[in-house]
């Protein structure tokens, strides 16, 4: 199991700092959400620059949506990024659903989903070294990883599960409950299957985290706990809520239904820690609330918010 770190937005100046620490933990992945009528940083351009202060973390988009970039160049910046990296890139890639991003972009709401299969189907293309057309020299570089940066798709519609199982390396979701995630999981594993894809389907669900899927008998490799002050991670969760509502992410407040306190922390863990069981993979990852009372202990992460569409 990996646990990845959605990274927080509301000073840029800040993410080289907030990576080469992730870098100095156990965190696997450092990621960011794409949008753009809103202050955040541009990711693929931010996480280049991530790729140059880092060595071992991967780097990932949570989502980029697709739809709005040029598909040639969107193909050749994910290479350019795979390939510096060192392999350490995952394309988390979605449509979102905001209509002032599409209505700024200058592109059709009504059918982002079709266009992201073709740009899959051209990107694909583009990676694999093969010309757009007779007349055209292949679009390089080629990327470290044959056949393209890793591939994950976000969204909750019956679409994206398709996707998954035609164009991507498996399917990343946040902001539902776990059970609900679960769920969607097992989705993706049967349209994997009746694709005839072999292998199991990479999966990054609530908190950043990743598993092998639930029937793998394999336990957990032994994992590790780290307490972070509250305020560490409920600055991201704050700029998450404010990236969906459209306001200031600096501003203050809690994130409607945050019942923790200025001086709670969180403790998360990866795989079974010291003291615990092996567990099995599948499950999300673990999260216990460190509250004035006793600890709640849950067998699957507190979702996220993810700027993920259908």
């Amino acid at each position: 199991m990996s646990v990845g770190l959605g990274l927080p937005i509301g000073d840029p100046a800040q993410l080289l700092s907030w990576a080469r620490r992730a870098e100095a933990t156990p965190f696997t992945t450092v990621a960011l959400l794409d949008r753009l009528v809103f202050g955040n940083p541009e990711p693929l351009i931010t996480l280049a620059t991530l790729a140059g202060a880092t060595s071992r973390i991967r780097l990932q988009t949570e989502v980029l949506l697709a739809p709005l970039h040029r598909t040639t160049l969107l193909a050749k910046q994910a290479a350019t990024l795979d390939l510096l990296s060192g392999s350490r890139f995952t394309l988390g890639i979605g449509i979102g659903g905001r209509d002032d991003d599409y209505l700024a972009a200058g592109v059709d709401l009504r059918t982002r989903g079709r266009r992201l299969d073709r740009q899959l189907a051209t990107m694909r293309r583009i990676w694999s070294g093969e010309p757009l057309s007779e007349d055209l020299s292949p679009i390089g570089p080629a990327p470290a990883r044959p056949g393209g940066p890793e591939v994950l798709f976000g969204g909750f519609v019956p679409a994206v599960m398709e996707r998954v199982a035609r164009w991507g390396d498996g399917f990343l979701g946040a902001a539902l409950p776990a059970p609900a995630m679960d769920g969607i999981f097992r989705e993706v594993e049967a349209a994997w299957s009746r694709a005839g894809r072999t292998g199991p389907a990479a999966a990054a669900g609530p908190g950043q985290c990743r598993a092998r899927p639930r029937a793998d008998p394999r336990p957990c490799p032994p994992g590790t706990a780290r307490v972070l002050p509250a305020e560490q991670l409920h600055r991201p969760r704050r700029e998450g809520a404010a990236h969906h509502r459209g306001a200031d992410p600096r501003g203050g407040g809690r994130v409607p239904g945050d019942r923790r306190g200025r001086g709670d922390a969180l403790l998360l863990v990866a795989g079974p820690g010291p003291g615990r069981a092996a567990g099995r993979c599948g499950v999300p990852g673990a999260v216990a609330d460190r509250a004035a009372g006793p600890a709640r202990r849950r067998s699957r992460a507190r979702p996220t918010r993810a700027s993920a569409g259908g």
